[in-house]
Parts: structure tokens; sequence; C-alpha cells
């Protein structure tokens, strides 16, 4: 069954029920603000496999160290094109050290690439019970939810979820404000890889939150092609820059400039990657700064920028 036919399904209910037999049509952006999805074809045993995988990944949660800020890594890859599972893969590991989250740190990934057998699907569902177990160990007005997401976008859906022909959703800003807002998460640190991801920025702006996202809210970023390794911004900010023990404003600057360079190497229209930092949110970005690994590691995978 193809995707069209399973939302004109959803619509023929949604008609039904609703309150006007008049509104025909599948309102996609309604449907991202609630964080809709949709699964197909799946059988008992692999939501069984799945509900496993993550109660496993879950369960290695360390509680908080009271009186220290401690940076919790959610990393997660929505799209099972394997590109959206190597960057979200490696991107934890980098997170993870330059923050200090050993035991504070789960990885989902969509679909079943070789780089993620084993891992917990990268759905909308369990990045919502994720985000909630993360906040049930932490110290929701003390510690820091590092939150990194790659896939495609949407300039007015936001995040995309895509298993193949198996599973589709979309996550839009509000839907990911609101599950933080309920959650009582403050302090975030939002790093977005997708097209179209500075969307996320005017609704996630508080002045305890730091977001970091590869495009504008008009601009397409690159190098999502399934068999890279790195998209050009996970390549640039999290594989170059996020490596070295310098400040998030440098790695910043220093992944514009690279991205910069590869755009205009190829004549492509300039993604413009944005960066927010919140007027209170210095205190703790400091603090875990101040705790980065004093020594580089070395970049993994095949440089995005090299032409196939």
């Amino acid at each position: 069954m193809q995707w069209k036919t399973l939302a004109a399904a959803l619509l023929v209910a949604t008609a039904i029920a609703g309150p006007s037999t008049s509104q025909v049509g599948f309102n996609n952006r309604e449907a991202a603000e609630n964080g809709w999805s949709m699964e197909q074809n799946r059988s008992a045993a692999w939501h069984y496999v799945q509900h496993r995988r993550l109660s496993s990944a879950l369960a290695t949660l360390q509680p908080q160290r009271q009186g220290i800020i401690d940076a919790y890594v959610v990393s997660i890859g929505l799209d099972s094109d394997p590109v959206f599972g190597r960057e979200a893969g490696e991107a934890q590991k980098v997170l993870t050290r330059r923050y200090g989250a050993t035991g504070r740190s789960i990885f989902l990934a969509a679909g079943a690439g070789k780089e993620t057998v084993g891992t917990p699907q990268g759905s909308p569902p369990n990045l919502a019970t994720a985000l909630a177990a993360v906040a049930a160990k932490m110290n929701v007005k003390e510690d820091v939810l590092v939150l990194f997401a790659t896939t495609h976008g949407d300039p007015k859906l936001g995040l995309v979820y895509r298993d193949g022909n198996n599973a589709i959703g979309m996550i839009a800003p509000k839907r990911l404000a609101a599950m933080l807002d309920d959650l009582g998460i403050q302090r975030r640190l939002i790093i977005l890889s997708a097209c179209f991801s500075g969307v996320f920025v005017p609704v996630l702006n508080g002045d305890q939150s730091v977001i970091v996202t590869a495009a504008s809210s008009q601009r397409t970023s690159f190098g999502c092609n399934p068999g890279n390794d790195w998209t050009f911004f996970g390549d640039a900010f999290v594989n170059t820059a996020l490596r070295k023990p310098q400040s998030l404003e440098k790695a910043n600057d220093e992944a514009r400039s690279l991205i910069t360079l590869w755009e205009a190497g190829r004549g492509l229209v300039p993604s413009d990657p944005q960066l927010f930092i919140g007027d209170k949110a210095r205190i703790w970005l400091d603090a875990l700064e101040a705790r980065m690994p004093k020594t580089e590691t070395p970049k993994v995978g095949r440089a995005a920028n090299i032409t196939t």
C-alpha cells in the first residue's frame, strides 16, 4: 500500500469522526504539530523486538549527580537512508565524549542498516519515550539535554520520519517544543541536521536554549546521499569542529566556513546554517565546556564534500 492510500484512509476515518464532513484533505501541518506517524507491514515480533531494544537502551541511563551540571545526549536518525543512521551514531559518540555524557546517552535510528543493527527504531514515538526517560533521570532545572537529530526536512512540517515503505511521520517545531516543555526540560542544546531546519529556531529560542541548524528556514542543506557517511553539516560541525577543544561558537564558525567553501565549489545555493544562544544559556554551556576533553579526536568516515 502506498502512503497516499494510507493518508486517504486516515482522511476518511477523520472525516467520519470529525465535526465537519466538509473538511476534505489530510492536514499535513496539523498532523506534524501533533507528532503524527504511521507504521505498516510490521509483524508482532518486530514490535516486540523494538520494545525490548528501547527498554534495554533506556535502562542504561544513569541518574544525575547532585550539584553537577550533567549532559544527557539523545541522538536520532529519523530516516532509513543509511547516511542518517551513520551520522547519528557517530554524533552520539562525539557529543557524549565532548560533554561527559557516558552512561547518559541514547542512540536511535530508523531502518536496519549494518551500522544500526540492534539499535532502537528512530521514530517520533520512540523519541518521545526517550526524552521522557531522560527527563525522569535528570534534574530538569540543572542538567542539559543535548539533542541531535538528522533526517530530511520540510519548510512547513519540520523533521520527516521515514523507514522505506514501512513508516512515515513528522515532527513540527511546535511538537518538539511541546514535548520538551511538558517534560520540564529547560536547558537544551538542540542540533538539527536537516533541510529547512531553521524553522525550529523561532519556536525553540528560549533564554535557556542553544540551537544549531544545518540550514535556514528557507534553504536546503546538502550531502544526504544515502551512500554518504556524513551530510555537509554533520561532517563540518560534528565530525570536524566539535571534535576539537574549542567553544561552540568557534566550532560553529569553523563549520560555516567549511560548508560555505564546499557549497561554493559546487555552485550550490548557500544553506545558511543558524546558531542561537539564549541569554541564560551561557551559564550551563560554559560549565559543560570547561570540562571538555583537551585533545582532538580524528575524523571518521569519508568526507562529505568528495564527489562520487
